[in-house]
């Protein structure tokens, strides 16, 4: 199932592909040029509805599979962003192909620009790969432009030497740290320290008011702030109502909502757990003895979804 969502650029729209948009497809690789550095042509029209075919029937993880590009309603192109059938681990490869007659306008960067922020930003990948023909120079260009970095080389996809690029996520827009001020600081130590150590933060920084967690380039300070203007946390009022950390796996988080209460967390919304969030929501929710929220939201596809 081709299940992407739409992608909106400047002056681009990159829709799912569909049955619909095969003929369309077909016009645009009767050009040679669009399949110069295929192992196969694909000028000949049932090469081409073939290839359609197996586009359609992918059936991978949500968010990925394979666009058509649109420039003023008119079909300019063909993308994908779907795990890869080269590389190992099935990691996330990206692919883009650009009519000639569009060409020379930056198009092409403007598709494939919009296809990695929706990987990395949107669906939060680690990485996103791409794989470029070494005689391809103008698209080993673009993906170094698009901050690409070049990690080998093989023969890939049948069709010779292949330079091998990755993109991993910019630290541009993400947390930098989280302060929480609190009227005991040794209480809050007990339960974010135990909490944040069990999900990988290594304490970062200490001081009489207070000490700090690091978890890659976001940190989170406990405080007991000498600006404190009260002694009680109401996650219900206006302000902060709780924080929500990745969890590993459903396993993992049964664990660690089974062991909070030996450290200073009680458990919330128990008789919904682990589905209070809804059924394809695996979380455990905890309350700490000064009222701060936490919800520990399992990674997706690490379990199955409630039955019934």
């Amino acid at each position: 199932m081709n299940n992407p969502p739409e992608i909106v650029t400047a002056r681009l729209r990159l829709h799912a592909l569909t049955e619909a948009d095969t003929e369309a497809i077909v016009k645009l690789f009767a050009d040679p040029a669009m399949s110069s550095h295929f192992a196969v042509p694909l000028t000949e029209p049932g090469r081409v509805r073939e290839m359609v075919g197996r586009r359609l029937s992918y059936d991978g993880p949500a968010g990925m599979g394979h666009w058509v590009i649109e420039r003023d309603g008119e079909v300019v192109g063909l993308a994908h962003l779907r795990p890869s059938e080269e590389l190992p681990g099935e990691v996330p490869e990206i692919g883009y192909y650009l009519s000639r007659a569009h060409g020379g306008q930056g198009l092409a960067t403007e598709a494939a620009r919009a296809l990695l922020e929706h990987g990395l930003v949107g669906l939060g990948l680690s990485s996103v790969w791409a794989l470029v023909g070494e005689s391809n120079v103008a698209s080993q260009n673009l993906v170094r432009r698009l901050g690409f970095l070049d990690v080998g080389g093989g023969d890939h996809y049948g069709s010779g030497p292949h330079r091998v690029f990755v993109a991993l996520p910019s630290d541009h827009g993400r947390a930098h740290h989280i302060e929480l001020w609190v009227s005991d600081l040794g209480r809050a130590e007990e339960s974010w320290g135990w909490l944040l150590g069990e999900l990988g933060w290594r304490e970062f920084q200490r001081w009489p008011a207070g000490v700090s967690w690091k978890h890659g380039a976001t940190y989170l300070v406990v405080e007991r702030s000498p600006a404190l203007s009260g002694e009680e946390h109401q996650r219900t009022a206006p302000g902060l109502n709780h924080l929500a950390l990745h969890v590993e796996s459903r396993d993992r988080v049964d664990e660690l909502a089974s062991k909070a209460v030996e450290h200073g967390w009680s458990p919330m919304f128990a008789d919904k757990y682990p589905y209070a969030g809804g059924d394809h929501h695996y979380a455990a929710y905890l309350e700490n003895a000064d009222g701060f929220e936490v919800e520990l939201v399992a990674l997706p596809g690490t379990g199955v979804t409630r039955p019934g």
